[in-house]
């Protein structure tokens, strides 16, 4: 759907197995900013640039017209079908270094970071073409222009997009969905990047990927503030609930705070307890 007079936002559903019996409906929005040239902000799953393209055509527009992808970190849902674009477009690549490893040695991700169903999430590496940091601003073409913003947290190299002109800020997985599976890897750099997306005047327009585009001022800033109000109540689930960090057993202490907190039962695992686990350091 067109949100602002570039910026169209299109949701990708996909599914998670958790066990041989069950599976999770899960989808992530990617981003398309039309101008003379065609800009998707992150890929989709594996399979999702089919989506993308039927999407691109409804707007009378072609598929290789897409000049640039830019991944905002490298988690399965956001670079899965970054190889077939990539593939068919010729499109410059964007992403921080920092997320480099894993965009470019999708197995190593895997063996670092075992999603469930993570082979038919990711359809294999690409290679970054140009590296992004925060404070940096990108013009991907004359009247389209975006600020980088690195906001850690969720990924040591998870960027945040802002459109000044467009009013317009992209958040990818810097905000955490309140109810929602918390899945980060440290979650004091979480806070931090929040309270400096905070910081920005003049928003009208939030997209994240785990839910529809919000407008307004009001509402921005109150789904801003419900994030930190999340992880502060996760966080003090975690101290409460643990003992010896030391001799501390994770998925244990997981499974206390998932249940503390509200969540379902099969949220008690291992991503979600390496999320818990920071909170330890934290402390």
């Amino acid at each position: 759907m067109q949100v602002t007079e570039k910026i169209h936002a299109l949701k990708i559903p996909f599914k998670v197995p958790i066990s041989p019996e069950m599976s999770i409906d899960r989808f992530a929005f990617v981003y398309l900013v039309f101008g003379d040239k065609v800009h998707l902000i992150d890929s989709g799953v594996a399979g999702a640039q089919e989506t993308v393209w039927k999407y691109i055509k409804e707007q009378g527009r072609e598929p290789k017209e897409v000049s640039s992808l830019i991944l905002t970190h490298s988690h399965p849902d956001h670079i899965g079908s970054a190889k077939s674009i990539k593939k068919l477009t010729g499109c410059t690549i964007f992403s921080h270094k920092l997320e480099q490893d894993w965009i470019e040695d999708t197995e190593q991700q895997f063996k670092d970071r075992p999603v469930p169903g993570f082979p038919a999430l990711v359809e294999g590496p690409v290679r970054i073409d140009k590296f992004i940091d925060g404070g940096e601003i990108l013009e991907l073409e004359k009247n389209i222009v975006c600020k980088i913003i690195h906001t850690p947290g969720h990924s040591k190299g998870s960027i945040s997009l802002l459109f000044e002109e467009e009013k317009s800020l992209i958040t990818a997985d810097a905000l955490i969905f309140p109810g929602d599976l918390p899945i980060y890897e440290d979650i004091s750099n979480c806070m931090t990047s929040i309270r400096e997306l905070q910081k920005i005047e003049n928003l009208e327009y939030l997209f994240s990927s785990w839910e529809p585009p919000i407008q307004g001022q009001e509402l921005i800033s109150k789904r801003m503030n419900e994030s930190i109000l999340y992880l502060n109540r996760i966080h003090t689930a975690v101290i409460n609930n643990s003992t010896n960090p030391e001799q501390q057993d994770i998925m244990e202490l997981c499974q206390k705070v998932v249940s503390e907190i509200g969540l379902p039962p099969f949220a008690a695992m291992p991503l979600v307890a390496k999320a818990f686990a920071s909170s330890l350091v934290a402390e």
